[in-house]
């Protein structure tokens, strides 16, 4: 490893292949994360909101949860590119980003524990805020390694490796949660420990170079403000694939996020929870398959956005069929289109976004902004899914703007130039 951490330059591009500890590391880390951010999302926060509210309607939890996702959403907006600008300046003795996923891991960790303690909305809110900005430190740091230590020729099949832990990441949580039996404070323990034990061996066995003092930019308020802004007309290419991932993770987290009331309320299924989770059976097989192999074809064929685009259109068919034909035989079919495009999507989408960064010395900043594309939706989803759900047109409506927004998001990255 020290032979290693040697040959590595906090800013060169890197042209070395990444050996299988590092990957086998970096996807065990990514699946502790998404145990612990998905389960809650999916499962945990909902039935919690369920336990303590008062009214008998249901629409009041599904706003609640929208509320607190969105206040959440509006934090990861500025940690996101905060975070990864600061780890882009650090020349700590452990490297550019091992300080950030760990200061990020423990402070996820602790506000889950906390949060399970909350009987009441407010105190959710405070604490699940806190649990996605611990989130959005940690993953930022952890992204840019991506850009730091893998050639481009690797990439596809790297970023596979964080497609693929989301999916199983969200079917062991809810399994664990609901097969176990686990009440809602142990349950947010168990995915505290989840994410800290996962993540440990990334940080003992990737390398991560350290940053000579003389190359670090110049760290001020304002230099840190005017870095949150990357003028499209100047890098255009950045541009478009930042509102391709906008839409597309739109549409996606619109058409999955509301998936339990949808089952309770939506199509009356007598056990939602084991809806879920066979649903989620469905997804996590398609999102594996896809995101790995297509993931790896991309880089052989060195291609990106064929991919990016099909990908998306999967997920628009998957939310139409939702949105008219209501039936949970149905929704299982949509499930498994759901996984072929999503999986295919975040595994060369993220590809694509390592190859559009303005620069170097940024990257952490540069990704952090486009990992905004990725968290933000899925935080303001629910409060935007709620309002559409209990004021506009349902359901159905629901889905429809889900396809809408996949559809533009596919369209939005065909302008990119710089990547075929």
């Amino acid at each position: 490893m020290t032979d290693t951490t040697q040959k590595l330059s906090p800013l060169a591009e890197p042209v070395t292949r990444v050996p299988g500890r590092w990957v086998a590391a970096f996807a065990t880390a990514w699946l502790g994360i998404w145990m612990a951010q998905l389960t809650p999302v999916q499962l945990q926060m909902p039935a919690q909101i369920e336990a303590i509210r008062e009214s008998a309607d249901w629409v009041e939890g599904v706003v609640a949860f929208g509320i607190m996702s969105g206040i959440a959403g509006a934090f990861a907006l500025m940690v996101y590119p905060l975070a990864g600008a600061l780890s882009d300046r650090t020349t700590s003795r452990l490297g550019r980003r091992k300080p950030w996923i760990m200061a990020g891991t423990l402070l996820f960790a602790v506000s889950l524990g906390l949060l399970g303690l909350q009987t009441t909305f407010v105190g959710m809110g405070v604490f699940w805020t806190l649990a996605i900005i611990g989130f959005c430190i940690l993953t930022a740091a952890l992204t840019a390694t991506i850009s730091d230590q893998v050639p481009v020729d690797q990439r596809g099949i790297i970023s596979g490796w964080i497609a693929a832990p989301q999916a199983i990441g969200l079917v062991l949580g809810l399994v664990l949660i609901d097969g176990l039996g686990l009440d809602t404070v142990t349950g947010y323990l168990v995915m505290a420990g989840v994410v800290v034990v996962l993540v440990i061996p990334f940080l003992v066995l990737a390398p991560d170079a350290r940053l000579a003092k003389e190359d670090r930019p110049p760290l001020s308020p304002r230099s840190l403000l005017a870095g949150f802004w990357i003028s499209p007309r100047t890098y255009p290419d950045f541009g478009w694939t930042l509102l391709s991932r906008i839409l597309v993770n739109v549409g996606n987290a619109l058409g999955t996020t509301l998936l339990f009331f949808f089952l309770a309320h939506g199509l009356g299924r007598d056990d939602p929870t084991g809806d879920l989770i066979m649903l989620s059976l469905v997804y996590v097989v398609f999102i594996i398959l896809s995101s790995l192999l297509l993931g790896r074809w991309s880089d052989r064929v060195g291609r990106r956005k064929p991919f990016v685009v099909v990908s998306a259109l999967f997920q628009a068919v998957a939310a139409g069929l939702l949105a008219f034909v209501p039936d949970f035989s149905i929704a299982i079919i949509a499930g498994a289109l759901l996984g072929i495009g999503y999986g295919a999507f975040l595994s060369v989408d993220q590809a694509l976004a390592t190859q559009v960064l303005p620069n170097a010395a940024t990257r952490g900043k540069d990704l952090g902004i486009m990992n905004i594309a990725t968290t933000v939706p899925q935080a303001v989803a629910p409060l935007l899914g709620a309002w559409i759900v209990a004021v506009v047109a349902g359901f159905t409506g629901l889905f429809v703007i889900s396809a809408v927004a996949t559809i533009l998001g596919a369209l939005a990255v065909l302008p990119v130039k710089a990547v075929r």
